[in-house]
């Protein structure tokens, strides 16, 4: 039997006059419940006052993301991009991508939709050019253990 654990959720909230874009990026920090010395953890960083951190690639590898779309999604309302594949390159910077070579999806969702993706897989979101609503509740999931001395953050098993 495999155990599934929720490690994180987030509201994303894009109002109809918010216009803000992300970069292109894969998901590399995990919230975890406190700072610790430990091998093949780093960097560290707090966000919100809670403690990330990037955890081995193997850890990185076993995680999944629910996003559940409250709005009909698409390139007006900053939906997501996504590099097909890409979380099969593990832990790639952009500038070392070439981007002649990489196929770019806009993943269009409607409301009550669901999207499953991988935090490797690189990812970016435009900025709205309609004044449609974008709100998504993002899950991550993991099957990995973290190393003795941390513990994740949200854990809801």
């Amino acid at each position: 039997m495999i155990c599934l654990a929720s490690v994180i959720s987030i509201y994303f909230d894009k109002p109809e006059k918010s216009n803000w874009f992300v970069a292109w990026h894969q998901d590399l920090t995990i919230a975890v419940n406190n700072k610790a010395d430990l091998p093949g953890y780093g960097p560290w960083t707090i966000k919100q006052n809670q403690f990330a951190v990037q955890p081995p690639l193997n850890i990185l590898q076993e995680n999944f993301t629910i996003r559940i779309h409250l709005d009909d999604t698409d390139e007006g309302n900053g939906a997501l991009k996504v590099i097909p594949g890409s979380h099969l390159k593990n832990i790639c910077r952009s500038e070392n991508i070439n981007w002649q070579n990489e196929l770019e999806s806009t993943c269009r969702v409607k409301a009550g939709g669901v999207m499953v993706m991988r935090p490797l897989l690189f990812h970016a979101s435009s900025r709205a050019t309609t004044n449609k609503k974008r709100r998504v509740i993002h899950i991550e999931f993991s099957k990995a253990n973290l190393a003795t001395g941390i513990s994740w953050a949200e854990k809801e098993n």
